[in-house]
């Protein structure tokens, strides 16, 4: 008689510790490609600008371009935004 065999994978994953996940509980919340914080701080500083001052001219161009460039860290690394705030609040955590 042959004795049955066990995978690696059954080894790997216990009994009751699986469950199904929504892909929406583990992802960022994007707003424009971007992280919320950096909307919603983008659009603040271009509403001040383009509204507030009426420099119209210069906020909203410098408003896309902002995003432009958020859009492109986004796509680089999706957590910069934290990296950034940590970088700010605790700037020789990260020095090597």
């Amino acid at each position: 008689m042959k004795a049955p065999s066990t995978s690696s994978l059954d080894l790997q994953k216990p009994e009751g510790f699986e469950i199904p996940l929504s892909l929406s509980l583990t992802q960022l919340v994007l707003m424009g490609g971007v992280p919320r914080a950096a909307a919603i701080l983008n659009g603040t500083v271009t509403a001040a600008l383009s509204l507030g001052l009426q420099v119209w001219w210069l906020g909203i161009p410098l408003g896309l371009a902002m995003h432009a460039t958020a859009v492109a860290l986004t796509k680089a690394d999706p957590l910069w935004l934290d990296v950034f705030r940590r970088q700010i609040r605790l700037p020789a955590h990260l020095e090597g």
